[in-house]
């Protein structure tokens, strides 16, 4: 089975949203793929050859971005199975459909994505569970599920990435995760109306080791995405405290509620 994962927009960061659910896509068998457009052309050897393309949609404009590049997709390879898979698909994923998506998957959405690459390559059913489709009701899967490594070698380097400027000098930066959700019901959240409140942490070693894995590609900063990452205070700090351990000059900035 082969896999492209396609990331548009995220922020300028390298697109964990592509290597997380790429180790999880590995470790299952798949010949697994990333494209991520913000940096790299359109690659139609890649789309073409593919069995199921899955675009991340983390944010709107992501979404758009990828309706768009779905339909070129959708050309050059009429036989593939076209996903989309993030916070805003779970939220259009009706929409989606009708748009000739064949598949969403909103939510946690790494043990989703391999099931359903497992079930289109072995031609059985495919699971309800986090897989919406035109013939599967499915549904936003906010269960605990494992976390691997993320598997960055399949993306652009570091250098292609956004930059922290501390006065006249520029370092690369890394992108992570320790928790997903939020705890928080903001009203003018995307997040609210996905996760209802919960929060789900990434494992402290699976942070931690991907930490390790970008400063040996060349990290001096980590950005931590986390939606609020003072929700579970105790994990982030344990992260943190160990980080800092390790790599005393490692710099950290981090988004919480106020």
């Amino acid at each position: 089975m082969r896999v492209l994962l396609i990331a548009t927009y995220e922020l300028g960061h390298q697109p964990l949203n592509l290597a997380s659910p790429a180790a999880h896509l590995a470790q299952a068998g798949c010949d697994v793929s990333c494209l991520d457009l913000s940096v790299q052309p359109f690659d139609d050897t890649l789309a073409g050859e593919a069995h199921l393309v899955a675009f991340s949609t983390p944010m709107h404009t992501a979404l758009q971005l990828a309706l768009r590049a779905a339909e070129r997709v959708r050309k050059l390879n009429p036989r593939c199975h076209i996903c989309f898979y993030g916070l805003y698909a779970g939220l259009h994923a009706q929409q989606l459909l009708r748009r000739g998506i064949d598949f969403v998957v909103g939510g946690e959405f790494e043990r989703g994505l391999a099931q359903l690459a497992h079930a289109l390559q072995n031609g059985g059913p495919v699971p309800a569970e986090g897989v919406i489709s035109h013939t599967h009701a499915g549904g936003v899967f906010l269960g605990r599920q494992s976390f691997l490594l993320p598997k960055r070698d399949l993306l652009p380097p570091l250098e292609r990435y956004a930059h922290l400027l501390n006065d006249s000098r520029q370092s690369q930066v890394g992108y992570v995760e320790a928790s997903r959700g939020c705890a928080h019901r903001c009203l003018h959240c995307p997040i609210t109306p996905v996760y209802r409140g919960k929060l789900r942490l990434v494992p402290r070693e699976v942070v931690l080791a991907d930490i390790e894995q970008l400063v040996e590609s060349g990290a001096e900063h980590i950005t931590f995405g986390d939606p609020d990452f003072l929700n579970a205070v105790k994990h982030s700090a344990a992260v943190v405290d160990e980080m800092h351990r390790r790599h005393p000059a490692l710099t950290f900035d981090f988004t919480a509620k106020i």
